[in-house]
């Protein structure tokens, strides 16, 4: 068989196909299922209509989750549900199982896959028409921090296990995104300036600390594409990178694509509104925010380098080096002048 991750996305997409279709099997949704492509950017979604109605496939990324850290997270998406933080709905199997594992030949590991009711609404992403747009980051911001209260409320069930967006996994040997600083883009001496960043920062991150009012169970995905809008209503969907982290590092998550814009302090301050009506943030966190900000385009950059057959890795890693660089240049000249 040719490498599967040398071949094209499409290519790779047209395979994943053929194991999505045989996974479907496992559910009982009735006859005549269509399926079509959403994206493949990290796992591979699909859209599925029939007779009876409309559902979302997933077919996950081989090795990111085990089977026990991918039930861990549709439980967590149970729990919000139940608390009022609608979550799209997971579909059980004929067997009663909340996901499956899939092999097919033409794709070369074993897949694990799940199936979740269709949600409506537009992608934050994808809108061309935003109406209030500072309203709609007030609701974002109130959604995020309602997460966060449900998850330092919620007592965690047996056998709970998740991947830690904590100093190990976002500046150690082996971080959770993996090693950016290996990304061909860099020279020698921006690596050895990564390397100073990294060890000055984990210095920086025990003093920040991981009390509960700070660190917990976050989504760390917040990002446009995975927010939906309907009407005035805002969801949120891809609960795959949920982990434990730092409330502050989910907060420049969701912010991050804006912070480029004209606007981004009346978007920032309307988010901070929102989130402060749920929840407390001192302003002592928020003065961390460019700080976890280069925390994040550090783990985007080792997601592109691990993700190498990804369409978005091919489009965007140049340029992600590059603003890393920018970024940790900007953070010793900080660091160095105190």
């Amino acid at each position: 068989m040719t490498n599967f991750y040398q071949l094209t996305p499409k290519q790779q997409s047209n395979r994943l196909g053929k194991l999505a279709a045989k996974a479907l099997e496992a559910w009982d949704i009735g006859q005549n299922a269509e399926l079509e492509l959403i994206s493949h950017r990290e796992n591979a979604v699909y859209k599925v209509e029939t007779p009876n109605g409309k559902y979302v496939l997933r077919v996950h990324r081989w090795g990111y989750h085990s089977d026990a850290a991918l039930r861990s997270e549709l439980k967590w998406m149970e729990a919000l549900s139940r608390s009022g933080i609608e979550t799209p709905e997971i579909i059980k199997t004929i067997q009663g199982e909340s996901f499956i594992t899939v092999k097919v030949d033409d794709v070369p590991e074993v897949r694990q896959v799940d199936l979740f009711k269709w949600i409506d609404g537009v992608p934050i992403s994808d809108l061309t028409e935003r109406g209030d747009e500072l309203t709609m980051h007030r609701s974002i911001g109130e959604l995020m921090a309602r997460m966060h209260n449900q998850a330092v409320e919620w007592m965690l069930p047996k056998g709970f296990t998740r991947h830690a967006w904590d100093i190990e996994g976002l500046l150690g040997d082996q971080p959770v995104w993996g090693r950016f600083w290996e990304m061909e883009h860099f020279d020698d001496e921006q690596r050895e300036k990564l390397h100073q960043t990294r060890r000055v920062a984990k210095q920086q991150l025990q003093e920040f600390g991981q009390s509960e009012d700070r660190y917990g169970l976050i989504h760390c995905d917040f990002l446009p594409q995975n927010l939906l809008k309907d009407g005035e209503i805002v969801r949120v969907i891809d609960f795959d990178d949920c982990g434990y982290g730092w409330h502050m590092f989910d907060i420049v998550t969701s912010l991050y694509s804006y912070t480029y814009l004209p606007d981004f302090n009346s978007i920032l301050t309307v988010f901070l509104e929102g989130y402060r009506s749920w929840r407390d943030l001192s302003d002592e966190q928020l003065e961390a925010f460019d700080f976890f900000l280069l925390l994040r385009i550090m783990t985007s950059c080792g997601w592109l380098h691990t993700r190498f057959e990804t369409e978005t890795s091919r489009q965007y890693s140049e340029v992600m080096a590059k603003t890393l660089v920018a970024r940790v240049n900007a953070y010793l000249d900080d660091t160095n002048s105190k």
